[in-house]
């Protein structure tokens, strides 16, 4: 389950619009034991990987990004497998007047299950919690920033409604993001877009993975 001291990280991002409702920062754990096939993010299940980024780093760089910004997601990688660290990030986040979303792999249910203190306060703090295994037999194809059918929304608090789940009008269903760093380091974010026979490259776009750079 980690410390409450730092963070397994595999990627972030200060500013992204393409992970979750409204502007975010977005922190992608490093390490998933869950390991979905057919995952975009296979690069984040050892959990040996990444590097360790202290609680309080983490919450400067949130504090920095938020005029930009209405929320955080945490993503992975498997988000709940660090609860410890993520309680304390996702309070401080919530302390700041943002909104706090988080993908997992583990359904509420198994979540609640645990009966583990640090889990259930990352939950309190949560104001939208994406669940539940990505299963590559069944596609999403209408509801934004899930992989596939199976996976449910649960609006903890009222700060979001059901209503974000769908894009607005003329808007795509999947976007991702490109940046170019003052290194020459290209780094992505987003979602795959739906070919037919699997998620896949947009017509200008390799396959999108959370965060990674090349």
């Amino acid at each position: 389950m980690g410390t409450a001291a730092s963070v397994r990280v595999g990627a972030r991002v200060p500013v992204t619009r393409v992970e979750g409702p409204g502007a975010r920062y977005a922190l992608w754990v490093q390490g998933c034991s869950i390991r979905c096939p057919g995952c975009c993010n296979p690069h984040l299940f050892e959990a040996a990987g990444g590097e360790a980024v202290g609680v309080d780093t983490l919450l400067a760089e949130v504090r920095r990004a938020r005029p930009a910004i209405e929320g955080v997601t945490f993503l992975g990688g498997e988000p709940f497998e660090q609860a410890p660290a993520l309680a304390r990030l996702a309070a401080g986040a919530r302390a700041l007047g943002l909104s706090v979303m988080v993908f997992s792999g583990y359904t509420l249910e198994e979540l609640r299950a645990r009966a583990d203190a640090a889990v259930e306060a990352v939950l309190r703090v949560t104001d939208l919690l994406v669940d539940g295994r990505y299963d590559a037999r069944r596609p999403e194809r209408s509801r934004r920033w899930v992989g596939s059918e199976n996976q449910r929304f649960h609006y903890l608090t009222d700060r979001y409604a059901p209503e974000i789940e769908l894009p607005t009008a003329g808007a795509p269903l999947r976007e991702v993001e490109v940046r170019i760093e003052t290194d020459g380091r290209v780094g992505a974010n987003g979602w795959p877009v739906w070919r037919g026979r699997g998620w896949g490259a947009s017509e200008a776009e390799r396959r999108p993975t959370g965060g990674a750079s090349t």
